[in-house]
């Protein structure tokens, strides 16, 4: 048991969280990222709400492991080690980009398989429609298109890919993630919680009314708050963000306290 929690929690930064936090939240990185990306974020959150950054298969202290290059497997992986992570306490899930969209698939899978959904669903960059997915051609381009494309998605700090050596570390788990996204088919499914969703006001691969269409797929859509900034505002708006999403929390979490809820 000790043997597989170790293996499990490799996915998980910090891998051990305080007793005493009322909720739990896990963190998931855009396409090509990693838990690194929420580092600012953590000391962010209040004692209450014990959050970890997820950290993918194929990168950083995980590179010993393959890249996946399909949604569902990802998935899957990832719902059993938050599963065997659960400890009775009300938990969230926060994504984006990429991170969004597995976070859906995650609390969909979590809610059918395990019998226990998240109290949340947060989804930054990311919406089940109005979202441009890459496609398969744009996955294949040569490493400087790929990458004047993606820093072109605007609020990304350029230095992160003009370092060669960051370049090739980075370029490859971008490739296979991008390319689970291009594969991805859309099934309609429904998330089993309350949705609230994060945009950047001038980012290109959403639609003006795309976050209108979580009112479809969740029993409670809390809406949108719309930032300065492109696809990856997440970088500027971190503490407007988490401020917003703890508040949420909280009371969600009191909710689930409270008999017939």
């Amino acid at each position: 048991m000790v043997q597989r929690r170790a293996i499990v929690n490799r996915w998980f930064q910090p891998d051990e969280v305080p007793a005493d936090a009322a909720v739990r939240l896990f963190l998931l990185p855009y396409a090509g990222g990693n838990a690194g990306m929420f580092r600012d974020w953590l000391p962010l959150f209040p004692a209450d709400i014990a959050a970890q950054a997820v950290q993918p298969p194929g990168r950083l202290d995980r590179r010993d492991e393959p890249l996946v290059t399909d949604l569902g497997p990802m998935t899957e992986a990832l719902g059993e080690a938050i599963a065997a992570e659960l400890d009775g306490r009300p938990f969230a899930l926060f994504g984006h980009s990429m991170g969004g969209l597995l976070a859906y698939r995650v609390a969909v899978l979590l809610a059918a398989e395990y019998g226990t959904p998240p109290i949340l669903v947060a989804s930054a960059g990311w919406t089940p429609e109005g979202f441009s997915m890459p496609t398969l051609e744009q996955v294949q381009l040569p490493q400087p298109e790929l990458v004047s494309w993606i820093v072109g998605l605007g609020s990304l700090p350029p230095v992160i890919y003009q370092d060669p050596e960051l370049l090739e570390l980075t370029i490859p788990p971008t490739r296979a993630d991008l390319t689970a996204c291009a594969r991805y088919v859309d099934d309609g499914a429904p998330v089993p919680c309350p949705v609230i969703s994060y945009t950047g006001r001038d980012d290109p691969l959403l639609t003006a009314d795309a976050p209108e269409s979580w009112n479809g797929r969740s029993p409670e859509y809390l809406g949108n708050s719309a930032f300065p900034g492109g696809h990856f505002f997440i970088y500027a708006a971190a503490l407007p963000i988490v401020t917003n999403l703890t508040r949420h929390l909280r009371r969600l979490a009191a909710l689930t306290s409270i008999p017939g809820h």
